[in-house]
């Protein structure tokens, strides 16, 4: 018999389980409110801290305006899926699948290194640094919408087409409640 994880490393070992693919990685997340609250203050702290930084060397209003965007980027998707997730009856599901979520967005970079490697390799070997700018944010984008996918299809127990539906949906509201105000003010200006 197994012992199980620390509680603490819980979280760690459910991110690289869901990483990898293996959705029983959902069982290491929490699904009380505590638990979300948890994998969203880190989300958090780092832009506040990088807004403090902002405030020293260009001043309160790119600050203020880098906090709030960064802000709205993070709690977009849990308003939006909760919506969803409350339309198609998975609300009981969504504490723990946010959860994850939140967690798995700290796969997104360890997987931008591990590409980053595997590109400068490449490069080496003679590939073209614009394919290998392509590949990069290709193979990024791809593999965050896949985690995102697999965290919805089994997080909140959808279809595969919902689950895509989610993803889409997701990322269209966060984009444009994140850059939707700029895009205005740049445009009546």
């Amino acid at each position: 018999m197994t012992t199980p994880p620390a509680p603490g490393l819980r979280p760690l070992l459910g991110m690289v389980r869901l990483a990898r693919g293996r959705v029983d990685g959902l069982q290491q997340f929490g699904d009380t409110p505590q638990a979300f609250l948890a994998s969203l203050a880190p989300l958090l702290a780092f832009p506040i801290v990088g807004a403090l930084l902002l405030l020293v060397s260009e001043g309160p209003a790119q600050a203020i305006a880098t906090l709030l965007v960064a802000i709205v980027l993070q709690l977009s998707p849990p308003v939006v899926s909760h919506a969803l997730a409350r339309l198609w009856g998975r609300e009981a599901q969504w504490l723990r699948y946010a959860t994850a979520f939140n967690w798995c967005q700290w796969a997104l970079p360890l997987a931008a290194m591990a590409l980053l490697i595997l590109l400068q390799l490449a490069l080496r070997l003679g590939l073209p640094e614009d394919a290998a700018d392509a590949t990069f944010i290709l193979g990024l984008a791809s593999y965050g919408l896949w985690l995102n996918w697999l965290l919805a299809r089994h997080g909140l127990n959808l279809s595969g087409g919902r689950a895509a539906a989610l993803v889409t949906l997701t990322n269209i509201a966060t984009v444009l409640l994140a850059l939707g105000p700029r895009l205005l003010v740049t445009a009546l200006g």
